[in-house]
């Protein structure tokens, strides 16, 4: 969340880059509640002081023998303690309404971020790699997958219902290698520590990351154990940390972490209906950083190179792109996202999406650390990017690498964890 104090000195420039973020946040109702709270605060100061004094008052009189002054004394203290514990109690509700109010401000973005109304405004930062020409006319992979027999559409929907489907054979063991390479080229080259998390949460875990309360209806939850189904590992990553006082010298933390993710995707009908590129349970691999204030941006590039990485690996054409303000996240500062090319479906398929929250996720997850020097803690900075997710990152290699025989190429870098299989013939 932002800072309270931030909030009540920039009020105005909240305001504007609200605008901006073509958002909207209960700000006057914060700045009201803001008052008052401080108000009661003040009050209940004042009245403590005197009731503090006047107990000292109280001995002083009876051993004066003012018996009558003292006990008047006595009815006066009690009517400020029940003055006091009336204005508590609504001290109580005030702070619990500016808190929820300020759970659904949005992060404010930096001043980099291109200002635009929609994703027709994201920025093509630059493009990488070749495009694959073809002397035939590539299929999208929700053909060239059942031909191969990766991919039973049919009785996913069988199972599940629409927006499911089942990877059979090579194609389940396809991602089964991207995840594990990716994991190995997280880990063993680039410096993170690999996690295996709960896929299941409670609530607070999705309030910490920014999911909750405002993005609840995305979210499948048990409300009879108050479990919540993650939609990212990002959210028990993150809150690893929870209410924690980390040592500067422990930062930068890098995780990494694969796990299924669950989300109830809000589809337009007839939109993105085929194939596997959109759906309410898909699998990732995730990068999640905690670092300090001063390192924070140069580590977002750091962590989008990291997941650039794969995409140079695999071979795969890509490219980035920088989300303007009415396109960014809830959480996010600032946001990159990695494009994959498919050839067969002919569209730039997001696969990654890397951003730097600042301490918008620490301060709703109280995550904290103390500085070498001994100064006061500050929050940390999170980062997080996919690196990478599927299956769009199995659409794009089944329709970059497809032959004029209906074969499949395995990527080179992929290879010893399919066993050193080369194609994936019809």
């Amino acid at each position: 969340m932002l800072d309270l104090n931030y909030i009540r000195e920039n009020s105005d420039e909240v305001k504007t880059r609200l605008g901006d973020l073509n958002a909207e946040a209960p700000i006057d109702d914060i700045l009201r509640l803001d008052a008052q709270r401080r108000d009661l605060l003040k009050e209940v100061e004042a009245l403590r002081q005197e009731r503090n004094a006047g107990s000292k008052a109280i001995g002083q009189l009876m051993r004066e023998g003012k018996k009558d002054e003292a006990e008047a004394q006595k009815q006066r203290m009690s009517e400020i303690g029940d003055r006091i514990g009336a204005l508590d109690e609504t001290l109580r509700q005030v702070e619990a309404d500016l808190n929820d109010k300020l759970l659904y401000v949005p992060n404010m973005p930096l001043p980099e971020v291109p200002v635009g109304p929609d994703d027709s405004h994201n920025v093509v930062v630059r493009e990488e790699g070749q495009k694959p020409t073809f002397d035939f006319t590539p299929k999208p992979h929700w053909e060239l997958g059942e031909a191969l027999g990766l991919i039973d559409f049919e009785r996913g929907v069988k199972l599940s219902g629409s927006r499911f489907y089942v990877l059979k054979g090579l194609g389940a063991r396809l991602q089964r290698a991207l995840i594990t390479l990716m994991l190995d080229v997280h880990t063993q080259q680039h410096g993170y520590t690999e996690i295996y998390p709960p896929f299941i949460v409670r609530a607070h875990c999705l309030t910490g990351t920014g999911n909750l309360p405002k993005f609840g209806e995305n979210l499948y939850h048990d409300a009879e154990e108050d479990y919540w189904l993650i939609p990212t590992a990002e959210v028990p990553i993150t809150n690893l940390y929870r209410e924690e006082i980390l040592e500067e010298a422990q930062l930068p933390i890098y995780h990494v972490g694969y796990t299924p993710c669950f989300r109830r995707e809000k589809m337009s009908a007839g939109r993105d209906v085929r194939g596997i590129k959109r759906g309410h349970q898909f699998d990732k691999v995730e990068m999640v950083k905690f670092v300090t204030p001063e390192t924070g941006r140069a580590e977002l590039d750091k962590l989008l190179d990291n997941a650039e990485d794969i995409c140079r690996m695999l071979k795969l054409p890509y490219r980035i792109v920088q989300m303007c303000t009415g396109d960014l996240s809830f959480v996010a500062a600032i946001k990159f996202d990695i494009e994959l090319w498919a050839a067969g479906s002919e569209e730039w398929l997001e696969v990654s999406s890397c951003a730097l929250f600042t301490d918008f996720q620490a301060r709703r997850a109280n995550i904290r650390y103390r500085p070498k020097d001994g100064g006061k803690t500050q929050y940390v900075y999170t980062i997080n990017g996919s690196g990478l997710a599927l299956p769009r990152l199995v659409i794009a290699i089944i329709e970059n690498y497809q032959q004029a025989d209906g074969s499949l190429v395995i990527p080179e870098a992929l290879r010893p964890y399919m066993g050193g299989l080369e194609v994936i013939g019809p």
